[in-house]
């Protein structure tokens, strides 16, 4: 949820006193810049710097949060013309920008000599390295999976979720009742629907980059392209609307009883739980698989140091983010999944089913695809490519080859 101008101002002042904490004991004085703006995002943040503030009282933390669209603009100029905050979220998407502008400053002796180390698996710190440097602390993950109405399906007669594309469309055919305004599952294919468009392929055998090299398998692709566009042309499994529904549409259908499957990530947890109840009316499962891979993204996000100023105190508060206790703040408030191993271990996840899914996903998880002009391609040739093909105005064959030629074009 976006919160309005007033709410923002009064969230950030908020936020400023606790991160004032301790007053004139405070020996030293740290920024931290984000892109964190719902208010669930918020009040965490305000929770996690009570947290730190209560065991060093010696760092005062002021934080600033910047919109998503302006913060790469807005780090950029800070970088070129001066006026670097001591701390900053970092995010793989925008990893490779941060370092080639120099943003970041290398922690790789401090990270190796940090005892909170051994708690992270070292594909937390795939999205986060470069060339054998670590420039940030890994702090949370987005972590996906499928809610799905646990009322519905036995309802339907299914015994439990579906554990593989064969059994989702099988499902799909099940739970869909025109009749009651019901349909199997919310598909995303306005805004942002790319995403599993790309996932669909390579659960399908079809990779997309290869040592830096398009590599689409044309006919691996098709056959992806033909399965998921058919639960909207030919199994009419999704609701009318598809085409255009992006985050919000797919959203307030599942919440309002129109879908029984949704494919999303662990971030909207706190949004549908406001709906419905866990285990009553919902619950989560991983993804199912494809006929070659078990695709499902796990995006891991951290907090680099951006100048040299203060650094001590910079690396208390970003490696801070890595104890148990403030990552479960976060997940509490916005369901954004600890990247701590150790943190998967707290009684406040392992007690709750509902995180399950969660958990086996990190074992067979991929990164997010991340190549030079990689959310161009995703967005503008993808998205579209895809959506004439519901549309009627493209069949999958040449959907696929649009997105291959965009794909060589993006990478020239």
């Amino acid at each position: 949820m976006q919160l309005n101008k007033r709410q923002l101002l009064i969230g950030s002042a908020a936020l400023a006193m606790a991160g004032h904490v301790g007053g004139a004991r405070a020996a030293s004085a740290i920024s931290y810049w984000h892109h964190f703006t719902s208010q669930s995002e918020m009040a965490s943040l305000l929770k996690i710097i009570g947290l730190f503030q209560a065991a060093n009282t010696d760092v005062a933390v002021t934080q600033e949060n910047i919109p998503n669209s302006e913060y790469m603009a807005k780090v950029s100029s800070a970088v070129l013309a001066g006026g670097r905050p001591d701390t900053a979220m970092v995010i793989a998407e925008r990893f490779a920008d941060l370092t080639a502008m120099e943003g970041l400053i290398d922690l790789t002796d401090r990270v190796n000599g940090w005892a909170g180390k051994t708690n992270f698996p070292d594909n937390r710190w795939t999205g986060l390295s470069s060339n054998g440097a670590i420039y940030a602390v890994p702090a949370f993950a987005f972590v996906d999976w499928m809610y799905y109405r646990t009322d519905y399906f036995e309802e339907a007669g299914l015994a439990g979720p579906p554990k593989t594309f064969d059994e989702f469309l099988e499902a799909c055919r099940k739970l869909t009742d025109p009749s009651k305004g019901r349909f199997a599952f919310g598909m995303r294919a306005g805004a942002g629907g790319f995403k599993y468009v790309i996932d669909v392929m390579e659960a399908f055998g079809s990779p997309i980059v290869k040592d830096g090299q398009p590599a689409i398998d044309r006919a691996a692709a098709i056959e992806a392209v033909t399965f998921y566009s058919d639960l909207f042309l030919k199994e009419k499994v999704v609701p009318p609307s598809a085409p255009n529904d992006s985050y919000r549409q797919i959203m307030e259908a599942f919440r309002t009883g129109q879908t029984a499957m949704l494919w999303h990530h662990t971030g909207s947890l706190n949004e549908i739980s406001g709906a419905m109840k866990q285990g009553e009316q919902f619950s989560t499962a991983p993804m199912p698989a494809g006929p070659k891979a078990h695709i499902a993204r796990v995006a891991y996000a951290g907090n680099g140091i951006m100048k040299e100023d203060n650094i001590e105190a910079a690396w208390q508060w970003v490696s801070f983010w890595g104890q148990t206790d403030a990552a479960v703040a976060l997940l509490e408030g916005t369901g954004y999944f600890p990247a701590s191993a150790a943190a998967l271990q707290d009684q406040r996840i392992t007690g709750n089913p509902i995180y399950g899914a969660a958990v086996k996903t990190l074992d067979f998880g991929r990164l997010p695809n991340n190549f030079i002009g990689a959310a161009g391609w995703s967005e503008n040739v993808v998205n579209p490519a895809f959506q004439s093909v519901l549309t009627g105005q493209s069949t999958p064959e040449q959907a696929v080859d649009r997105m291959t030629q965009g794909l060589e074009a993006a990478l020239r």
